[in-house]
Order: structure tokens, then C-alpha cells, then sequence
């Protein structure tokens, strides 16, 4: 496959982009990204390191709704750059004073080879650290949405959690997601390309704010 189509011609990947594969020792096991994330949304985000306030807060958030994700047919992969003994430390640490347990797997990141290849690394930021970055990766493996947040601020689970669903929604009936939409809100459907469709859409059933706007529920 195509470099740039993988991974964009920045040597980030953006959205659309296929997303790179690699191989990596994680707090699971030995990993090969494209055999994990067959068949199933992947959320990938990745944590400045093991040991720290805000992402202990973070990390502890995603093995606690974990399973929200796996309803979604959505797995989990975590990554910084620390090893996989500072990992397994940091995971039994959180778990025997929080009573948490992270069961998705963390990649051990060391050579920075996988923060590199997904545009985590951001000198301005930091030249050692992972900033907290979220990337949407769909069945097909295509990148289809990606947060970037400092090292300093944490990120807001419900909006990762509600993003997740509106582009699942999105594909599944080829509709788009107005602000703020919530599951079980009207979407927005395309606009018309021809005046026949134009016309069309004005004796629907759609709620109706001009020709170029209308709104249905799925």
C-alpha cells in the first residue's frame, strides 16, 4: 500500500488515512496493530507516562467503561513511553489502590517507534513524552476522527464515548450530526445535489429548517 496513503503526506496520519501498522510488546502480549484491529472500531490513545496524577485519572476512566466500549464493537489500546515492567508496575499499582484493573493492552513504547509513526511526539510539547492523543480507527482501519490534547489537561470521557457513537451513526445511515447530538436525537440529513431531490425532500416527513437543512430520526 501506498506510504502516503498510510500515513498521510505530513509523515502524520490524518483523517482518512489508512492507520499504520506495527508490531509492539504490550501489558497483553506481542501485538501485530492490523491483526488486533480486524473486524472492529479501535480507540488508540496514548499518555505522557506511567505514574502520573491526571493519566492515572485518565487510563483508570477507560478500563472503567471498557465495557461501554465493547458494546460498540470498540476496542481499547492504550501507549506510552515507558516499558512493559513500568506498565504491569503502574497497572497493579492503580488496581490495589483504586481497585481498578486496565485489561486492554498498553504499548510499551521505549524507542518512541509507534508515538513517531502517529504523530504523538510534538516538540513544542514535549520531545520525550506522548501528548494525550485519541485516534478513531474504523472496521476497515481507516482514521476517522483524531484529538489532540496537551499534556497538562485531561480528556473528557463522555465526548470520546459520544463521538464514537455519532460516527457509527453516521456510517450506518449515511446521515451527518448536528452540535451537541446525543444518541437518540434527529440527525441531519445530506443536502440535495438536483432540484428534483430538492423538491422531493419538501413533501418528506423531514423537519424541515430551509431546503438545505432538514433533520429525521433513525
Amino acid at each position: 500500500m501506498d506510504t502516503n496513503l498510510e500515513q498521510g503526506r505530513s509523515g502524520m496520519p490524518r483523517i482518512g488515512d489508512i492507520a499504520p501498522d506495527f508490531e509492539a510488546n504490550t501489558t497483553q502480549g506481542h501485538l501485530k496493530f492490523s491483526e488486533f484491529a480486524k473486524g472492529s472500531w479501535v480507540v488508540m490513545f496514548s499518555h505522557p507516562a506511567d505514574f502520573t496524577p491526571v493519566c492515572t485519572t485518565e487510563m483508570s476512566g477507560f478500563a472503567v467503561r471498557e465495557d461501554e466500549f465493547t458494546e460498540l464493537n470498540c476496542k481499547l489500546i492504550g501507549l506510552s513511553i515507558d516499558s512493559v515492567h513500568a506498565h504491569l508496575a503502574w497497572v497493579q499499582n492503580v488496581h490495589k489502590n483504586l481497585g481498578i484493573l486496565m485489561k486492554f493492552p498498553i504499548i510499551a513504547d521505549i524507542d518512541m517507534k509507534v508515538a513517531r509513526l502517529y504523530g504523538m511526539i510534538q516538540p513544542n510539547e514535549s520531545e520525550t513524552s506522548a501528548v494525550r492523543a485519541v485516534f478513531f480507527i474504523d472496521p476497515n482501519r481507516k482514521i476517522k476522527l483524531i484529538m489532540y490534547y496537551p499534556i497538562n489537561v485531561g480528556r473528557n470521557m463522555d465526548e470520546i464515548i459520544r463521538v464514537l457513537k455519532a460516527m457509527q451513526v453516521s456510517e450506518k445511515h449515511s446521515v451527518a450530526l448536528p452540535l451537541d447530538w446525543q444518541p437518540g436525537d434527529k440527525v441531519i440529513v445530506p443536502p440535495p445535489r438536483t432540484v428534483g431531490e430538492m423538491k422531493e425532500r419538501e413533501n418528506s416527513d423531514y423537519e424541515m429548517v430551509d431546503f438545505y437543512l432538514a433533520k429525521k430520526k433513525v
